[in-house]
């Protein structure tokens, strides 16, 4: 089995904390709208890949400011080094964006539902809209209302084998799908750097993914 490979997610400025977990992960992901204006010391801090990250409230972020300096600090992420960059696949002008970030890093479009984990077809559809608008890794994640949600969600990365794919659902009772979205195909998982930081609900730290990483990969 492939070895599962956990982002761990900054969402402030915390460098001791940061420092503690890199070894137990592949990557990063700085979540610019969470951090706030320091989000560039801490980027330059990272000596593992990171992605760059600034989220819409309407997709679960918390970046208040106009779209078109959100689009900025995204393209000075690229600038800085950050070897992918998240952005949404409802983003006004997509096709200039991807094609700004693709010129020096990979592009992961994603898709966030806030409330519920719609049919498997219909996220086939936003997977489709996703690599057709230039996605390198396509990202959709939902949230569980029932443990089902978590097969329906995870079903979708089979659906498109040689894409990198990441998929799974928010909330307590998504927490099935994203330990198990590596285990079944899944590009990486998310993790919390430390209790109390999480970037969405139902996530769990690095060091709790690790071990149960180690359980089963043994």
């Amino acid at each position: 089995m492939k070895k599962p490979r956990i982002c761990a997610v900054i969402t402030d400025n915390d460098l001791e904390a940061i420092r503690e977990v890199q070894p137990l992960v592949e990557r990063f992901e700085v979540r610019i709208d969470l951090i706030g204006d320091g989000w560039q010391e801490v980027a330059r801090a990272l000596n593992k890949p990171w992605i760059a990250c600034n989220r819409t409230i309407s997709e679960g972020g918390n970046w208040q400011q106009s779209e078109a300096r959100r689009k900025e600090e995204l393209l000075k992420a690229v600038q800085l080094g950050a070897d992918m960059v998240d952005i949404e696949l409802s983003t006004s002008n997509l096709e200039r964006v991807v094609s700004l970030i693709k010129k020096k890093a990979s592009c992961i479009l994603s898709f966030h539902e806030l409330e519920k984990t719609p049919l498997l077809k219909h996220l086939k559809e936003i997977v489709k809209r996703q690599l057709a608008a230039g996605a390198d890794i396509c990202k959709v994640v939902t949230t569980a209302q029932n443990f089902e949600d978590n097969l329906t969600v995870l079903k979708l990365i089979p659906e498109f084998p040689g894409t990198r794919l990441v998929a799974f659902a928010m909330g307590p009772l998504g927490l099935p799908s994203r330990i198990l979205c590596p285990l079944v195909g899944g590009d990486f998982s998310y993790a919390a750097i430390q209790r109390g930081k999480e970037s969405a609900p139902g996530q769990i730290t690095v060091a709790e993914l690790k071990k149960l990483y180690e359980m089963v990969t043994v």
